[in-house]
């Protein structure tokens, strides 16, 4: 099983200590101390070291020094600047590595494709909070070798990633990340993997890019998240009045729940991602289309 020799509570806080870390304010971060979950990341990750990995949120490299033994080339996203010592020293000891420092959600996905020798195709990463599912959506739209992501992310936002439709969990975000991937893996992580502790609970869970594209089109991606955003816009409403309100006809509506099979009286919620992909193409005559 491959493991970190970051991942302990000693050896986190000696390489803190090298490089004044220490006592320092580190943005909430909250360091992995815990080789038993490197090791449940890397074995859902299951690199055969041909892989191009990339990573947002490093850090001082725990799980990174883990992705460098199985995969063919690693490139970490890091946004704190105090943090590029580490980093540069890790580059240094290790020729498949190399890191961008800058926000990963405005670094283009040129840029990272030319510093990993080619267009990264998993996401490994125990990523940001504050920003994890807006990195997991746009990583999925705007790189389209992404094959595969393992990330750990709030538990909150996990439950969010794997919403089935019919639950308080599953919304608009979730559809939208639906049209490109599905959940195949998932575990928990308690607090006490962390120094310091979080106050939230984290979970892992691997993504797949479906084989079959739902929506293979740029334009008919962007059509499918205008009608998933309209129909959320206003949840507590059926789905006619919420798209309605943001300003779709009530006529091509009723015309295109009819033809699509879809009741106007449901609500968002209750629509799978499929749903919306049809309700998208009805509304602009492309289901009738394909079907005449």
């Amino acid at each position: 099983m491959t493991t970190s020799p970051l991942a302990n509570p000693g050896a986190t806080r000696a390489l803190l200590e090298t490089y004044g870390l220490a006592t320092k304010h580190r943005l909430g971060q909250n360091f992995l101390i815990d080789n038993h979950v490197i090791e449940k990341i890397m074995d859902l990750a299951a690199l055969d070291g041909s892989e191009r990995v990339v990573e947002v949120g490093p850090g001082i490299g725990t799980l990174t020094l883990a992705l460098l033994q199985d995969a063919a080339r690693v490139v970490s996203i890091e946004a704190d600047g105090e943090l590029e010592p580490v980093l540069r020293t890790h580059a240094l000891e290790h020729d498949n590595f190399a890191y961008i420092m800058g926000d990963a959600l405005r670094v283009a996905p040129e840029r990272i494709a030319e510093a990993c020798g080619g267009a990264p195709e998993i996401l490994v990463a125990n990523l940001p909070y504050n920003v994890a599912a807006t990195i997991i959506l746009q990583f999925f739209q705007t790189m389209p070798d992404l094959r595969s992501a393992v990330v750990m992310v709030q538990k909150e936002v996990a439950d969010r990633i794997a919403a089935h439709p019919g639950t308080k969990t599953y919304g608009g975000y979730t559809a939208k990340l639906g049209l490109y991937a599905g959940v195949t893996g998932r575990f928990e992580v308690p607090p006490r993997c962390f120094m310091p502790a979080p106050h939230v609970d984290s979970a892992v869970v691997r993504l797949d890019r479906h084989e079959v594209p739902l929506a293979s089109e740029a334009s008919d991606v962007d059509r499918i998240c205008e009608v998933i955003d309209a129909a959320f816009a206003q949840r507590r409403k059926t789905i006619r009045n919420s798209m309605s309100a943001s300003g779709f006809d009530k006529a091509a509506l009723d015309a295109a729940f009819n033809a699509c099979g879809i009741a106007p009286t449901a609500r968002a919620e209750t629509l799978g991602v499929e749903d919306f992909v049809r309700l998208a193409a009805c509304l602009s005559g492309k289901w009738r289309e394909d079907n005449e």
